[in-house]
């Protein structure tokens, strides 16, 4: 068991929601984002999601987007952000760490290389979002062989059949995403996400974790009560746009806060 699952694991078992913040890597500066990665530790934050700039990144939504372009406009490369998680490491980051990216960047590479360089760098898992689970037969077993848990995504959308093989091939935890769409678009529906969330428990007991759409503290604790915590990246971006060094770390432990409070409340209703 890696240590991303192993760590999520034992939050659950404690009764505790998790709470996975996302971070554009490099985003508003390489200064800035080491200092948010403690951030999100210090507010609470049971793992922390870095997104690897892309210059075409389908799945996100325009928060995302754009600070994905701030990124790559200030020379952000995969290579930068793997050098700045490690920094993050070498001042204290303690909590796991998941790389989010798209498959271009693993390719250039090489699926084995990219997976040895997150591990060291001090990554403990990986999400590639246009690579489905059936296509992954060359990356998944490196990913596993560095150490890295490999999260998959499971969608309303996705069909029961399909279901059992996307999760076979799962570690870490399961990514429920929770609407049909980009992240930060819509508000997901607390019936849609139990839904999904009962779909993927009948065929694993990795945590379930939603994403997509958690924007307050008044979603996170609804989603939070009928999964195993969420997700929260497009909400926390904005909170701490225009902000660097001190002032953004401020704002998003102010933000992380928040989330944290409602979801400890939820656990302990």
């Amino acid at each position: 068991m890696n240590r991303l699952e192993q760590h999520l694991r034992a939050v659950r078992d404690q009764g505790r929601k998790i709470l996975v913040p996302f971070l554009t890597g490099g985003y508003q500066d390489r200064d800035t984002f080491v200092r948010l990665l403690l951030a999100c530790q210090d507010a609470g934050a049971d793992a922390v999601e870095v997104g690897i700039p892309f210059s075409d990144p389908s799945a996100d939504g325009p928060v995302i987007q754009a600070t994905s372009a701030t990124a790559l406009e200030a020379g952000t490369t995969a290579d930068t952000v793997l050098a700045d998680v490690a920094a993050a490491r070498a001042r204290g980051l303690e909590i796991p760490a998941v790389a989010m990216t798209y498959y271009n960047p693993v390719l250039a590479a090489g699926g084995p290389g990219f997976a040895r360089r997150a591990a060291g760098a001090g990554l403990d898992g990986v999400l590639v979002v246009d690579l489905p689970a059936e296509e992954a037969g060359e990356f998944a077993p490196a990913a596993r062989n560095a150490g890295l848990g490999t999260v998959l995504l499971v969608a309303p959308t996705t069909p029961e059949a399909r279901i059992p093989g996307v999760l076979a091939r799962c570690s870490g935890f399961v990514y429920c995403v929770s609407v049909a769409g980009v992240t930060g678009d819509k508000r997901p529906a607390a019936d849609t996400v139990a839904e999904l969330v009962a779909r993927v428990r009948r065929h694993t007991d990795l945590p379930a974790v939603v994403g997509f759409g958690v924007h307050d503290p008044a979603s996170a604790r609804a989603v939070g009560a009928v999964s195993d915590g969420v997700i929260v990246g497009s909400a926390l971006l904005r909170a701490v746009d225009g902000c660097t060094g001190g002032a953004a770390v401020a704002a998003a432990r102010s933000f992380l806060g928040g989330l944290r409070a409602a979801l400890d409340k939820r656990a302990g209703a």
